[in-house]
């Protein structure tokens, strides 16, 4: 097991590709540090020659274009994918990264690959949707819960575990599926992503804060119905649904004092190099290469500072 990250960094001679199979975790966090660490810190990962890693088994990731001061990124977990926190990590990163184009790829490394001019990588064609929770499932008590809520029609409110891919992948076999599944008379918690069909108009809408690989192709799963996808919009989803879906607003201030500590436990110090270590300990072991590279304290210093004048200036604002 892993959690892949890919780290695609642009240069006049064209790009070139690294990776970790165990950075996905607390990127968003990482890329709080700005610039200055995080472009140093990415081409310390490995260079990468292997064939890129499948799309929907890539969980973080990166692209950044020094010249044209472009960053791309796109995750599936963290304060940058939770509804609570999602705006405000966006406006740490805006702050902390000046005058730099900051775009979210929801379709993950597939978008990385477009960007790049790249053939797509392969489609999965068997969706494996999450199961149905019942309005008194302990996922849902979770301030930041992995569940995406699907309304249908005028009437019907069900809320899903979102553990594997996005109702939108099952095309109108959703349907079927939640026909005689539990429903909620209303759902007032948050998501990561959402869907309202109206199969009377045969019209979809779907968003997410994550990311579904190859986006796009997710309107042929529904032939002959209009679909909408409002990316991470999920106030389109509260309209459609007629109040059924209506999560909490966001508490700015506690969400960007809440994502600042995250980033600053996260870069709290160095990190040793985890491989090495490994080695040391099991030399007789096989030890694979794709961990985090070293973080001196030097650079950790670097990145607190910017993760504090960036809320600093969140703040203020």
């Amino acid at each position: 097991m892993g959690n892949r990250a890919t780290f695609v960094i642009v240069g006049a001679e064209g790009h070139e590709r690294r990776s970790s199979s165990f950075g996905a975790v607390a990127l968003d966090l990482d890329l709080l540090g700005g610039p200055e660490v995080v472009l140093p810190f990415a081409l310390d990962h490995r260079l990468e020659e292997r064939p890129w890693y499948d799309d929907d088994m890539c969980e973080a990731g990166v692209l950044i274009d020094p010249a044209r001061r472009l960053l791309l990124v796109f995750a599936q977990e963290g304060p940058s994918v939770a509804m609570r926190t999602r705006a405000a990590w966006w406006r740490l990163l805006a702050l902390a990264w000046p005058g730099w184009q900051l775009r979210w790829m929801h379709d993950g490394q597939s978008g990385l690959r477009d960007h790049l001019g790249m053939e797509p990588g392969h489609v999965r064609d068997t969706p494996y949707p999450g199961p149905v929770l019942e309005a008194d499932d302990a996922e849902l008590a979770d301030p930041d819960p992995m569940a995406a809520v699907v309304t249908v029609g005028s009437g019907r409110c069900h809320v899903l575990a979102h553990i594997e891919d996005h109702p939108v992948a099952e095309g109108p076999a959703l349907l079927d599926r939640l026909s005689d599944a539990p429903g909620h008379a209303r759902y007032p918690g948050r998501a990561e992503a959402g869907i309202h069909v109206d199969p009377a108009a045969r019209r979809v809408g779907w968003w997410l804060t994550g990311i579904v690989p190859h986006a796009a192709a997710m309107a042929a799963r529904w032939s002959g119905w209009t679909v909408d996808f409002w990316e991470d919009r999920w106030a389109e989803h509260e309209r459609a649904s007629g109040g059924r879906f209506a999560p909490p607003a966001p508490d700015r201030a506690a969400a960007l004092a809440d994502v600042r500590d995250q980033a600053l436990e996260r870069w709290s110090g160095p990190r040793d190099d985890v491989r090495a270590r490994l080695v040391a300990t099991l030399p007789h072991a096989t030890i694979g290469h794709g961990f985090a590279p070293a973080v001196t304290g030097q650079r950790a210093a670097a990145a607190r500072a910017a993760v504090e004048r960036a809320y600093t200036a969140a703040v203020g604002t």
